[in-house]
């Protein structure tokens, strides 16, 4: 008989962990290490559940790289012990945290799945139980004695999406998440379906989990507009201490191709700034050179995100900026998938 596979609730914060004092109508955070007397349907799944708190619970908006440094520590220190591991935190921030998160751990293969809700876990209407439990769910699902999912993903809303594909697009509907590049890798309905096909496969030779705690947070992201002065962007490049800038531009990866600009960028490139091409656009790719406004950036050294989110580049640029590559290098593994955030051709 197969052992019931030990799971880790990790809440850093975020609506799913509040609860209304119905005497004030004061949200309060919940104690999950109740979880299981407040969710009784809990007890159905075939698993041993913990849970770790962070002792001041986090508001999304405040999430920055240290406590991206404490969920990876966490997830580290617990590897050995654990099957699986549920990740909670605010859904703002969600698609930043897992997606550096993805990039932070390596040879990983485990389940991680970040999860949170639109209302509170003790609301009538809430989203919270359906979120949480599918997720223990799903990092419990194994197949010949191996997890069905060894990457970090999100649920939300009846669907588990890669997590370094996604991008909070709804602030009120419960479907608040999407993945417009890579289709969900599960659906949950009647039945939980996984797409086999588009899950990724790990190593099948046993590999000790790396994890890379220090990311370098000294980017911008600067996104263009019709009528952008040459003066806000000589300013933003020109930010002391700037080591990278995700431009998102428009279309298939297309910018002014005035004469101020392109010189900017040529001087922030021979700083060494690493510059990153990603589109404005929910979905589609990066395509630098399909027309002439991009073929010149490709020329000075701006490195294409091709599909890539801009939730994942931010994470990715802050996780390669650590590795201190020259420029053709940096290139060549931006421009390739590292962690499945990015269509390989």
């Amino acid at each position: 008989m197969a052992k019931k596979p030990n799971i880790l609730i990790v809440y850093t914060g975020g609506t799913i962990g509040m609860i209304k004092d119905y005497k004030t109508n004061a949200l309060k955070a919940f104690d999950f290490s109740q979880i299981v007397n407040k969710i009784p349907e809990l007890e159905q799944l075939n698993c041993n559940i913990e849970t770790i708190s962070f002792e001041e619970p986090m508001d999304s908006s405040n999430m920055n790289t240290l406590y991206y440094k404490e969920i990876a520590e966490t997830i580290e220190e617990n590897y050995k012990k654990f099957d699986g591991f549920v990740i909670l935190t605010g859904s703002d921030t969600m698609s930043y945290i897992s997606s550096a998160i993805s990039f932070m751990l390596e040879n990983l293969q485990k389940p991680i799945i970040f999860t949170g809700s639109q209302l509170p876990i003790g609301d009538l209407r809430t989203d919270a139980k359906e979120n949480l439990i599918t997720s223990i769910e799903i990092a419990c699902c194994q197949k010949n004695n191996k997890p069905i999912i060894s990457e970090v993903c999100l649920y939300f809303e009846y669907k588990l999406y890669r997590a370094n594909r996604t991008t909070k697009i709804n602030a009120e509907q419960f479907e608040a998440f999407t993945s417009m590049n890579y289709p969900p890798l599960a659906e949950s309905g009647v039945n939980l379906n996984f797409n086999q096909y588009y899950i990724s496969k790990p190593s099948e030779i046993e590999k000790e989990l790396v994890v890379r705690k220090e990311l370098v947070n000294d980017i911008v992201v600067l996104k263009l507009f019709p009528g952008i002065t040459k003066r806000v962007v000589q300013s933003i490049l020109n930010i002391d201490d700037l080591k990278g800038v995700i431009i998102e531009t428009y279309g298939a990866g297309n910018a002014p191709n005035e004469l101020w600009f392109l010189e900017l960028l040529k001087k922030a490139i021979s700083k060494n700034i690493r510059i990153v091409n990603v589109t404005q656009c929910s979905g589609g790719s990066v395509v630098q050179g399909h027309y002439e406004t991009s073929l010149i950036l490709k020329e000075i050294g701006v490195i294409s995100g091709k599909d890539i989110t801009t939730e994942s580049a931010v994470a990715k640029l802050m996780y390669l900026l650590n590795e201190n590559l020259p420029l053709n290098e940096f290139t060549t593994y931006f421009e390739q998938s590292i962690r499945g955030e990015i269509t390989n051709e």
